[in-house]
């Protein structure tokens, strides 16, 4: 498990402003970049509103050092200023990247303690560096530890209560978007097809307030007005291209925008032409739930518009927080037990060829020595008694070897793998090189078993002709799943 980390930071080192700073480009190809300037065998890139993080396994657990400086680099473009990794983004290795991930898929982590979006964002992460070969799939440590992960998340809602009350940043801007409309009464428009703004939209549906939806292209906007008529019978909802918002901005009184834009999505004449929408004669209500934001803080504030961004939303779920991490007590001992089992599974295969040479080289120093005294003092024994001889010296290595391998076993599933290497690192030479032998057969093995997969994996993905455009349609693909288009796609 040691070779498994986590880099990354939340709202907490920086806000909004920060997290933009080290958004991953969405472009084909990103992934592989960034895994390859990290030196990592295995990389996960998840980024929502509430943080950016890396998943990732390295080859050697003495590299966990340097990761943080090569992450920050490869996301900014810049090595930084000395110390300027460190201060920025933080780092777990071994148990404690273990122990993070689980916190957060359970929206322990969160600004809003038990927020439902992170389960499909990380699963969202999760599929997309399947698709670009970043995570290996059916075989790998990484893949083990974030599927357990996910089927975690999902028991502890299910059984804590985490789910009860506001649970989502949505939720948030809901209650002020709701008093506005009760107010004046005007439409809302929605920027972006994203879980935030689905959820939104479907709660303001259900009231049968005049909606707009907004996205880059029709279609998946369309689709979303059909599913909400269908869910509420709302009659009052109109669609837009981004093009047609920007241009001839309808009547509004709010607008909410949450999209994957590497930039603004309104600003200049643009947003001036939106500021200017309110019949009621109040100032245009912005909530702006991107990373990096969709609407500029400075315009909107030139314009008069109101505008409530990630990081005041993530100051009003943060009031509530230390009640909500009271009341998860049972959510938190949940993630202990979870710990422990997956300490015990990790130590478990990380000693057992450790183990088997450990017994092998008992019973080659019990074989030698009772063949030397079969040559010499007992060299009169008769065949029979020469064989029994040799047995009785395998069964008794077996019985010495049995403590010192339960202990192994014992220190691996208590204080974990490093504890293990660490007793074992005062071998003699020799028993040192069987060690180290028996590690490198296992790694063999896993290695050609995740080699096999992958192959496997390519050879039912890729087909024979024209494997470019292929793999152009899934990046065109995981784009939608994801929110759409390239200037007004989800996030959250």
């Amino acid at each position: 498990m040691e070779h498994i980390g986590v880099i990354g930071l939340s709202w907490r080192q920086g806000g909004a402003d920060a997290l933009a700073r080290f958004a991953l480009p969405t472009e084909e190809g990103a992934l592989h970049r960034l895994r390859d300037a990290m030196g990592a065998t295995e990389l996960v890139y998840l980024g929502t509103c509430n943080r950016v993080e890396i998943y990732f396994t390295v080859d050697d657990a003495a590299k966990m050092s340097s990761m943080r400086s090569l992450a920050f680099e490869a996301l900014t473009g810049s090595p930084g200023e000395p110390g300027e990794p460190e201060r920025c983004m933080r780092a777990w290795a071994g148990e404690g990247a273990a122990e993070h991930l689980f916190l957060v898929a359970a929206g322990l982590d969160s600004a809003e303690v038990g927020e439902t979006e992170i389960g499909g964002q990380l699963r969202r992460a999760i599929d997309t560096a399947r698709e670009a070969y970043t995570l290996q799939k059916g075989a790998g440590r990484l893949e083990y530890l974030l599927e357990e992960t996910l089927r975690l998340s999902k028991r502890i809602r299910a059984n804590s209560g985490i789910c009860n009350g506001k649970t989502s940043l949505a939720e948030i801007a809901l209650d002020r978007i709701r008093r506005r409309m009760a107010s004046t009464r005007g439409a809302a428009a929605l920027v972006g097809v994203s879980p935030m703004t689905e959820r939104c939209a479907t709660a303001l549906a259900t009231t049968g307030a005049p909606l707009i939806l907004v996205n880059r292209t029709r279609k998946r906007a369309t689709a979303l007005k059909q599913q909400l008529e269908k869910l509420t019978g709302s009659g009052s909802i109109e669609v837009l291209s981004l093009e047609q918002f920007r241009k001839q901005p309808p009547a509004i009184e709010v607008l909410m925008t949450a999209t994957s834009a590497p930039g603004t999505v309104l600003d200049g004449a643009d947003l001036a032409r939106v500021a200017d929408a309110p019949l009621s004669g109040e100032a245009l209500l912005v909530i702006d739930m991107a990373v990096p934001p969709d609407v500029p803080p400075d315009q909107a504030r030139a314009l008069g518009i109101e505008r409530i961004g990630m990081d005041a939303i993530i100051e009003v779920a943060e009031s509530s927080r230390d009640q909500r991490l009271k009341e998860m007590a049972g959510a938190r001992e949940e993630i202990d037990t979870a710990l422990s089992d997956l300490r015990i599974r990790m130590g478990d295969e990380h000693v057992a060829p450790l183990v088997t040479a450990l017994q092998k080289r008992y019973r080659k120093v019990a074989r030698e020595g009772a063949k030397r005294l079969l040559s010499t003092s007992l060299n009169g024994l008769d065949h029979d008694k020469q064989a029994a001889v040799l047995r009785f010296a395998e069964s008794l290595a077996g019985r010495f070897a049995h403590l010192p391998s339960t202990g192994l076993r014992g220190v691996a599933r208590v204080a974990g793998a490093p504890a293990v290497d660490a007793f074992l690192s005062h071998a003699d030479a020799e028993m040192a090189k069987e060690f180290e032998l028996a590690r490198r057969e296992a790694n063999a093995r896993e290695a050609n078993e995740t080699t096999q997969t992958i192959s496997q994996t390519s050879q039912r993905t890729q087909p024979d002709e024209e494997p470019a455009l292929g793999r152009a349609q899934q990046s065109k693909e995981r784009s939608a799943r994801s929110g759409g288009d390239s200037e007004a796609t989800a996030t959250s």
